[in-house]
């Protein structure tokens, strides 16, 4: 199956109009059967909020949690917590109350996260600390998949069955990825559609950059091809999962919809959309 979505519910204005906040979840599920949940990243969820989206969502709805930022080294140390040991068992705990709906985790690291010994180690103990999970893994940094490194990386994330992140995002320097089509899970394969705004991926001045780092709007030629691309993903791997992630602008649903249009899916028990009176 192809699933796709958005990261996030909240900032989607196209599909919202009227709709009041406390609503907005049940109304992106009537129109996708996924979303990436990246409150996570920035905290650690209560279990609360978790019981909650899960039942404002339908059974066949799927969320894909991504990693809270200290077990990726997005910070320095582990607080709140006082070691790793309890973040992670906090994090873990936080998954619970979305049984069947938990699609993966999503570690995605940040861009000065490059390719050494060390840092093999560390997300080898990510996957470790998160056994049982499916976990998608996702660089940023260049070095990843450079010369020789790009095979000894995907054979790497095989050996250590991680669903591999497919990103499209603008060739900026060292602080980037190129898209590397090659699932390394056959049940699952990851694809998040980042935009390719090469300026804005790299401008971080006056804490800004979510302002213009995702600005961008995929043309019609360019979904035609990320077409192409996930069907052949799809002969590769059981389920794949698209993510747009190009919100600076409020384009992501909007090319959402175009792609899911284009490769002609029509999904079933989505939940039920309101419907104007008149």
């Amino acid at each position: 199956m192809i699933y796709i979505g958005l990261t996030g519910w909240g900032d989607h204005d196209s599909l919202y109009e009227g709709t009041r906040a406390a609503d907005k979840l049940s109304t992106y599920a009537g129109y996708f059967p996924i979303v990436e949940l990246d409150s996570s990243f920035y905290a650690v969820q209560p279990k609360r909020s978790m019981e909650k989206w899960a039942h404002e969502t339908p059974d066949s709805f799927s969320f894909i949690v991504k990693a809270y930022q200290g077990m990726t080294g997005h910070q320095t140390g582990f607080a709140p917590f006082d070691d790793k040991e309890s973040m992670f068992a906090a994090y873990i705990e936080s998954l619970q109350p979305l049984g069947s709906k938990l699609a993966m985790v999503l570690c995605q690291f940040p861009p000065w996260f490059d390719c050494r010994k060390e840092n093999v180690q560390w997300v080898r103990y990510v996957k470790e600390k998160l056994a049982g999970y499916p976990v998608a893994l996702e660089f940023r940094h260049q070095s990843w998949f450079s010369g020789a490194m790009r095979e000894r990386t995907i054979a790497f994330m095989e050996q250590e069955d991680f669903i591999h992140s497919i990103c499209d995002e603008p060739q900026a320097g060292v602080g980037s990825i190129p898209t590397v089509l090659h699932p390394t899970n056959e049940l699952k394969t990851l694809v998040r559609l980042h935009g390719r705004n090469t300026y804005g991926w790299n401008d971080t001045k006056d804490g800004k950059w979510r302002e213009v780092r995702y600005l961008y709007r995929y043309n019609k030629e360019e979904l035609e091809e990320w077409r192409k691309h996930v069907l052949t993903l799809h002969t590769q791997s059981k389920d794949i999962y698209v993510i747009f992630n190009n919100n600076s602008g409020g384009d992501a649903a909007d090319n959402a919809r175009q792609l899911i249009d284009m490769l002609g899916i029509t999904y079933e028990g989505l939940a039920p959309r309101q419907l104007d009176l008149f």
